[in-house]
């Protein structure tokens, strides 16, 4: 492969582990509120999401910085296209709370 190849694919592998990562963060973060055991769960899905790109990370590079750097930058790309499709937090409209009278 040329080298604008290989880190083109290095590049889209990172999106692809990046994808892995911030997807199964959104998740876990969504099932956590309704999990018995949340501690558990977040536990569980940082060490696999955090090996899963670790060694991603490590097998693309392959002791190359260049690839190393390319598959970084997917992964960021990744973690900006994760975030736009999940959208802001939804957050409950509540009706504004009547304040106290001041005391005199």
């Amino acid at each position: 492969m040329t080298d604008a190849l290989t880190l083109a694919w290095a590049s889209g592998t990172g999106v692809v582990l990046g994808a892995v990562f911030f997807g199964g963060l959104w998740w876990t973060v969504r099932k956590g509120a309704a999990c018995q055991r949340p501690a558990l769960l977040f536990l569980s899905s940082f060490l696999l999401r955090t090996s899963i790109a670790l060694a991603g990370l490590y097998f693309v590079a392959g002791g190359h910085w260049d690839r190393l750097l390319a598959c970084l930058l997917g992964f960021v790309i990744a973690r900006l296209i994760v975030t736009k499709l999940t959208g802001p937090p939804v957050v409950p409209r509540t009706s504004p709370v009547k304040e106290s009278g001041h005391a005199s």
